[in-house]
């Protein structure tokens, strides 16, 4: 007996069918996606040392518009990756 969750899934397939990604294709993607894994590490690495400085001087408001920062841009090289794999599920 199937699941509802099954059954749902075999509706959704039929209606849209998923893309089958070439080998290559899965490469590239996997690709961006340590690429940007690299990134965030990075921007984290600089930006949390200088949030952890500016904390230790007491100047908590520059310690929070350095958070924010990290955010934005965390969120900015996720949504360029986001972008780049969709370019490649597309062609």
């Amino acid at each position: 007996m199937k699941s509802a969750y099954e059954l749902a899934m075999e509706r959704l397939e039929k209606t849209s069918p998923s893309a089958k990604l070439t080998a290559d294709q899965k490469a590239q993607i996997a690709e961006i996606s340590s690429i940007c894994k690299a990134k965030i590490a990075e921007k984290e690495l600089f930006l949390k040392d200088q949030i952890a400085k500016a904390q230790l001087s007491g100047d908590y408001a520059e310690a929070a518009q350095l958070e924010q920062q990290l955010a934005r841009e965390i969120r900015r090289i996720e949504e360029d990756a986001e972008d780049k794999k969709e370019l490649i599920r597309k062609s």
